[in-house]
């Protein structure tokens, strides 16, 4: 199911018309726009043209990807808008996202502030009659006049040759969501997003917020997501890299991820007052490590050796412990003594992969000490199952998750290594709709430091594209719940 890209005017429809994307030419006006769309059925539409601006900021060559258009019964969302800006931008253009008004006639002097007063940002002379299609449509418009730049005056001409180049730019997105559009449906895995120590952590760093005021500094990414920090740091959370960037006596918190004794030596020699949210599965690691070192112990630890968790677990006996990140260096990494070993593992890792590396270790060095619970958090150990349960059955699977989230990263490659083309995305901007391309299945799922509220707006844009059914594929029930330290409590 390939959608049509209509577009009102001869000049415009040339100007988006590249190869393998059809175009139609559906004359001007109110009265062409609703027959086209008669003729169309329900064909996906996209609806590209020239417009006029009326809000403030919106200038001539500029696109507008309309958010929602005039329908009969009211304004009609258009919910795949966020994903075909991201094409548009990603191209070069410059794009504003809004609603977009029709008008039975060309807009000009007062009218504009009429139009813009009811919070539109672009006005047109059809999109109203499109909104009859059943299926997928959207609406993108190049601005040619604006308040500043009136239609009746010279520079006009000039304006809408602009305006038609930045269409022209604009065809190969239009294609990529010509393309990306199909019936089919979501499958939402289950787990997914915030485990406890997430909400835990995000939840010290409020409750500190409101107990003694900001600003209140937090040693690195309080969770490894940028939509967590970005919303902390509005409310006033400061991050920084290390303690010796905190004034002294300030309020400090501590990272999801644990930090090694000597950070804490440092902030007491500050006198910060320490707010600790590391996440208790951390914390149970940290302590198996040093229960290990007291004894005398090499301690194996399995992980990725450039990560916030395991550096912290390292420093709780830097001389004794040693990174194992893959199968290949445990079947080469050497102790002190065979007999006095002991291996742990950094919480985020993917438990096949961890599985693997601590067989070869077993098989090396027999008398080698073990925890006596799996590492791998109870949230890390969901997630996986559930988007592999999701991979088996998708044609591409979406991860929310920032960059630098280890078990989001580790949620995608566990999606590759059962059947599915699998993207990290930190937030619906990141997909490239040519992923979608003939994908009538598309997974979801989202790291445990995704906020859920990502998903629920990455689910609404890919039903714009008429993905539209939506199963939850539930592999467990998560009802964990850590208690905070008593600084917020």
């Amino acid at each position: 199911m390939n959608g049509v890209v209509c577009a009102p005017m001869y000049l415009e429809a040339a100007a988006v018309r590249v190869p393998g994307m059809r175009v139609v030419h559906t004359g001007m006006g109110p009265r062409r726009s609703a027959e086209a769309v008669v003729r169309l059925g329900d064909t996906p539409v996209v609806v590209a043209g020239i417009g006029g601006g009326v809000a403030h900021g919106v200038r001539p060559g500029d696109l507008v990807v309309a958010t929602e258009i005039d329908g009969p019964d009211g304004p009609v969302p258009l919910k795949s808008a966020p994903l075909l800006a991201a094409a548009l931008r990603r191209l070069g253009l410059t794009v504003h996202t809004g609603p977009v008004a029709s008008s039975d006639a060309l807009v000009d002097g007062a009218e504009r502030n009429r139009f813009a007063a009811r919070g539109a940002l672009a006005v047109d002379m059809e999109s109203a009659q499109f909104a009859a299609v059943p299926g997928p449509l959207a609406v993108v418009r190049a601005i040619v006049d604006t308040r500043d730049h009136p239609l009746w005056r010279p520079g006009t001409l000039r304006r809408g040759i602009t305006g038609l180049r930045s269409l022209r730019a604009a065809a190969p997105a239009l294609r990529e969501w010509c393309s990306a559009v199909d019936q089919g449906e979501i499958l939402l895995a289950s787990p997914r997003s915030f485990c406890a120590g997430v909400d835990r952590a995000i939840e010290i760093v409020e409750r500190a917020l409101e107990r003694y005021g900001a600003p209140v500094y937090v040693r690195r990414q309080i969770v490894h997501n940028a939509h967590v920090v970005r919303r902390l740091e509005r409310m006033g959370a400061v991050f920084v890299r290390e303690v010796d960037e905190v004034p002294a006596g300030a309020t400090t918190v501590l990272a999801a991820h644990g930090v090694a004794p000597a950070v804490r030596q440092e902030a007491a020699a500050k006198d910060l007052r320490v707010i600790d949210a590391t996440c208790p599965l951390v914390t149970k690691v940290h302590n198996e490590v040093r229960r290990y070192s007291s004894r005398g112990d090499t301690v194996l630890l399995i992980g990725h050796a450039d990560h916030e968790e395991v550096e912290g677990t390292v420093g709780e006996a830097p001389g004794q412990v040693l990174v194992v990140e893959d199968a290949s260096a445990a079947a080469h990494v050497q102790v002190a003594d065979p007999e006095k070993v002991a291996y742990a593992m950094q919480t985020t890792l993917a438990v096949d992969e961890a599985d693997e590396i601590a067989s070869v270790l077993r098989g090396r060095f027999p008398a080698m000490a073990a925890p006596r619970r799996d590492d791998i958090c109870y949230a890390t150990t969901n997630r996986q199952r559930a988007v592999r349960a999701v991979a088996e059955k998708a044609d591409v699977v979406l991860v929310v998750g920032s960059a630098n989230s280890s078990n989001s990263k580790r949620l995608v490659e566990v999606s590759r290594r059962h059947g599915a083309p699998a993207h990290l995305i930190d937030d619906v901007s990141e997909v490239d709709m040519r992923w979608l391309a003939g994908a009538r299945r598309i997974g979801i799922t989202a790291g445990a430091s995704a906020p859920p509220h990502l998903v629920e707006e990455l689910t609404q844009c890919l039903a714009g594209l008429g993905r539209t059914s939506v199963r939850d594929s539930q592999v467990a029930d998560e009802d964990v719940r850590f208690t905070l330290p008593r600084e917020v409590g």
